[in-house]
């Protein structure tokens, strides 16, 4: 076998688990955007939609804001088994695919690095603590006059997948 094989496949295989690890970490993190929705409905009809679209979610009204009319909802966002499975078995694979590298490079090392697979269930752990969090909704609902018809422009500042759900269900078009 070629002697530079061995030495490059076991540096893209360490880059590989290097990515692998900014992926899991990443799996947590907060994707909080802003997006300006426009509908055709009234205000009141719209918030009142707005209401039980945010109950139905599982989202309480935390705060009121008469003067800039203003609604925050929170909710708790609980973690998905699908994904805690997914990412435990991702670090699972990972870690036998270093080992296997590891094995062919330092045979010596291979019994210490190929019990490290037991760890990946730590992965699984660390998504389902870090992801099970309060989350906040922020609307801000405006009228808007045309010269045919009233609209309502709501500013959401929301998690994206929240986002998409909202636009989806009340459909609702993105404001230009």
């Amino acid at each position: 076998m070629d002697s530079a094989i061995l030495p490059s496949t076991f540096l893209l295989t360490l880059l590989l688990s290097v990515g692998l690890f900014f992926f899991i970490r990443a799996s947590t993190k907060d994707r909080i955007e802003t997006a300006q929705l426009v509908s055709e409905q009234d205000e009141a009809a719209l918030m009142s939609q707005l209401k039980e679209y945010f109950s139905s979610r599982s989202y309480r009204v935390a705060e009121v804001d008469r003067e800039q009319n203003k609604v925050t909802f929170e909710g708790n966002v609980r973690p998905s088994w699908f994904l805690a499975i997914f990412l435990t078995l991702l670090a699972a694979t990972g870690i036998v695919c270093l080992s296997l590298v590891v094995f062919l490079l330092f045979p010596n090392l291979s019994t210490f690095v190929l019990p490290l697979v037991l760890l990946s269930p730590l992965t699984g752990l660390f998504y389902w603590k870090k992801s099970g969090r309060l989350e906040k909704v922020s609307l801000k609902v405006e009228t808007t006059q045309s010269e045919q018809t009233s609209s309502s422009k709501i500013t959401v500042i929301a998690h994206r997948d929240e986002l998409g759900e909202l636009q989806r269900t009340l459909q609702l078009k993105t404001a230009e």
